[in-house]
């Protein structure tokens, strides 16, 4: 019943464009500051990404499939991570979505440091003040743009309405 309200309710075409919007926001934020605060390359923290599907071994090749399969996992990772923060925010306005997305990916990137580093240990040397910097601007991006176009379906219900 809760799923039936959820899919019923939710702007679906607004979720690729906050998803991308957030997802390019991140890798920004990241590799500026990752480079800047500690001097790290920005491969590696594609590399970092690429590694979830392919194991710790990809942080030291150099092969540029790599890269690409990292920001596939990337994008992919955006998209689930943006539409949690959606359904929680989902028609609270503009103002809620950026502060309450702020908040959601702080609780991503407290998630993701107790749970990820278990299963995939070789993360626990990128936490850092960059990536949660990075988290908090993916869930402020992410909840902003999705309530931006939050109402984007409403003429076309309207039309088929009519």
């Amino acid at each position: 019943m809760m799923l039936d309200s959820i899919r019923k309710n939710m702007t679906w075409r607004a979720l690729p464009l906050a998803s991308a919007a957030a997802g390019t926001a991140f890798l920004i934020t990241q590799l500026l500051l990752m480079g800047v605060m500690l001097q790290i390359g920005p491969a590696l923290s594609i590399r970092y990404i690429a590694s979830l599907p392919m194991g710790s071994g990809v942080l030291t090749d150099l092969n540029p499939a790599i890269l690409v399969v990292g920001v596939i996992v990337h994008y992919i990772l955006s998209l689930v991570f943006a539409t949690l923060i959606a359904i929680v925010i989902h028609r609270w306005g503009l103002m809620v979505g950026i502060v309450g997305g702020a908040l959601l990916g702080l609780a991503l990137y407290s998630i993701n440091l107790y749970t990820m580093t278990l299963y995939f240990p070789w993360f626990f040397a990128l936490h850092s003040t960059p990536l949660l910097i990075s988290h908090i601007v993916f869930g402020a991006v992410a909840g902003g743009v999705y309530e931006m176009f939050d109402h984007y379906d409403d003429g076309i219900v309207l039309k088929e309405a009519a």
